[in-house]
């Protein structure tokens, strides 16, 4: 990936519907070269979508939870089980397998405790061998962001 291409990518990422043409003239570049490195760009899995961020507060989900899970299971066959069955919850905006003192880390946007309760009773009814499941509130968004930085 060169110098244009990674300038290609920072403006995607601060606005997804700039026309090709904007960004051509931005990185000096014209229209139709531009709009093959874009493509090359999202062939190559390097865009993954373009999407539209919203705020949570503004549309009645401004709970952000973390939840820690520890699991009795470590095999081959239960982390595809366990992944098959988060991709169920659309609560679970993102979901890691961690290093260290937790197995894995979710994070979580309901509208007010009484759904993430919701969520938590379906998540342990759900997910069989979990040892522990520990959740912390965010009081407060200090930063947030989805730019890569390039």
């Amino acid at each position: 990936m060169d110098g244009i291409e990674k300038r290609i990518l920072n403006i995607l990422q601060a606005d997804a519907s700039i026309s090709i043409s904007d960004i051509a003239e931005r990185v000096n570049l014209s229209t139709t070269p531009c709009w093959k490195r874009v493509k090359r760009l999202e062939e190559a899995g390097i865009i993954k979508a373009r999407v539209a961020l919203l705020d949570g507060r503004k549309v009645a989900l401004g709970v952000s939870v973390f939840v820690h899970i520890k699991t009795q299971n470590h095999d081959s066959e239960w982390l595809p089980s366990f992944a098959q069955t988060i991709e169920q919850f659309d609560e679970v905006l993102e979901c890691y397998r961690m290093a260290g003192e937790w197995d894995y880390l979710l994070r979580v946007v309901v509208e007010d405790i009484a759904a993430f309760d919701n969520f938590y009773k379906r998540l342990v009814n759900n997910v069989n061998g979990l040892a522990d499941v520990t959740s912390s509130f965010a009081m407060e968004e200090i930063k947030y962001s989805t730019r890569l930085p390039l």
